[in-house]
């Protein structure tokens, strides 16, 4: 058995995986986030190792006893800072945090994060929050002994081994993408050094052994830890995107596309990721919008209906175009295309008949709409997408898929194991590290579940409200200021 551990923004999930590629048990561990201040983002580096313990722990004995190898993924930027000890300086800095704008300005002199890594800085991104803390904290960056991603504190608590993927590493900004290497030019404007980072590995390497406390602990040997992947490539090994032009739509906290591609092409002017695959000579880009189906949840809480399927099932029930209410979903901010940490979300076109169903409606819609504008960067960026897996929470329900097909024009594939895809990739890196097995065998497409192609009579329906949508941002944008 392989054994693939997702460390998540609001979960921990692990799945066991079969060598014929079956998932045969999956659990989960809640995570909180906190929000201290206005566009903080935190979470306790020690609760993720504490979620790992309880999901692992809660699949069954027989199954654990036969895992022969650990693969990891986890959420991407998140700056886990540790001093001399290993142990957290303070709490880690999340993807979706905001805070750092203003150091963004300071990489981007003389454009030298697009230079030296491909991508433009973001708030979001591991590098500007060690701006923010050398700045804010001095007494806690002259402590830093080493800065790692949240799933490689999990892989230190686990093996005792500081290493990290290319992928996740990718996201901090201190990579050179195009010679998957540190850069010496970013580490010196953010006043680190390479001896404060993770050693650097591709995804299908082993990178430690389980410690043998541990092991005895979950009831297993100790067995290799390879080095997985950031969530979002992770997920594209989980549903077979390993191939140039391949492509996948994750709907997860945030929304992702996702295309892999066998050179590195950037498109830092409109905020798309260029990052490392997981795989040896494959790179990725990506369009990221920090909400997605979290707002879900979101609407579930400010309408007062029970979760998020509540949400779909009212959507479902007004239809499509219901109403003329209009939801842009930046609750965080949002990267691509604008690159914008201070805008935030809005309901426009509200009337007398507005209820909660409409409202559903607007929301699906909304993160719709938003990936559109995330695809069009991709295309921008010479990407052309055949098709989409569906990967994520949101990957459920098929109805809202039909109204994103629409939206971007795209078939879309749901796959098994589509809705906990970053666990399921990480045990196919484990897998190929374990076996030295092909990726073309390891990481093929799991059977299909359902397709989608896009519904024209929906897009001509829909379009009007995309125009608004596109309309709308540069207006609530200059509201905000």
């Amino acid at each position: 058995m392989l054994l693939g551990i997702d460390i998540g923004t609001s979960a921990v999930k692990a799945v066991i995986v079969s060598q014929s590629g079956k998932v045969l048990a999956q659990t989960s561990a809640p995570l909180n986030v906190s929000r201290p201040h206005a566009l903080w983002s935190e979470q306790d580096a020690p609760d993720w190792w504490a979620a790992t313990e309880i999901s692992v722990m809660s699949l069954k004995p027989e199954l654990r006893a036969a895992v022969q190898c650990i693969g990891l993924a986890g959420q991407m930027h998140g700056a886990t800072l540790l001093g001399q000890d290993d142990r957290p300086l303070r709490p880690a800095i999340l993807w979706n945090d905001g805070r750092s704008f203003a150091e963004c300005e300071a990489l981007s002199v003389d454009d030298m994060c697009s230079r030296n890594t491909g991508n433009i800085a973001m708030p979001g991104f591991t590098a500007p929050k060690l701006l923010w803390v050398r700045k804010h904290e001095p007494h806690i960056f002259e402590k830093i002994h080493c800065v790692l991603l949240p799933k490689d504190y999990v892989r230190l608590c686990m093996t005792g081994e500081k290493a990290s993927d290319l992928s996740d590493s990718a996201g901090t900004l201190w990579l050179d993408v195009a010679s998957r290497s540190w850069s010496h030019e970013m580490l010196d404007a953010c006043g680190l050094t390479e001896s404060q980072l993770p050693s650097l590995h591709e995804g299908t390497q082993i990178t430690g052994m389980l410690r043998p406390a541990i092991a005895d602990r979950w009831g297993m040997s100790t067995v290799p830890v390879a080095a997985g992947a950031g969530d979002n490539a992770a997920a594209a090994a989980g549903v077979g995107v390993v191939s140039d032009g391949d492509a996948l739509l994750s709907l997860g906290t945030s929304g992702v596309i996702f295309a892999a591609t066998d050179e590195f092409r950037a498109n830092s002017a409109r905020a798309v990721h260029s990052f490392c695959h997981a795989l040896p000579g494959m790179w990725h880009q990506m369009s990221v919008h920090l909400s997605a189906a979290s707002c879900l949840d979101w609407a579930a809480g400010l309408t007062g209906v029970d979760g998020a399927g509540e949400i779909l099932a009212l959507a479902e029930t007004a239809g499509p175009a219901s109403g003329p209410e209009l939801f842009l979903p930046y609750l965080s901010g949002e990267r691509t295309p604008h690159n914008d940490p201070h805008v935030r979300g809005a309901f426009l076109g509200l009337d007398n008949e507005t209820d909660p169903g409409r409202l559903a409606a607007a929301v699906l819609e909304g993160v719709a709409f938003a990936h559109a504008d995330g695809l069009d960067a991709l295309r921008e960026a010479g990407t052309h997408l055949q098709s989409l897996a569906m990967v994520g929470g949101g990957s459920r329900s098929f109805y809202w898929g039909r109204i994103i097909s629409a939206v971007l024009g795209v078939p879309l594939t749901y796959h098994e194991g589509g809705d906990v895809g970053p666990a399921v990739g990480a045990a196919r890196l484990a897998q190929i590290a374990l076996t030295g097995a092909s990726v073309v065998e390891i990481c093929a497409r799991p059977p299909m579940l359902e397709a989608i192609e896009p519904d024209p009579f929906l897009a001509e329906k829909l379009a009007p409200k995309l125009a608004r949508f596109r309309s709308a941002y540069p207006h609530i944008r200059n509201i905000q200021e």
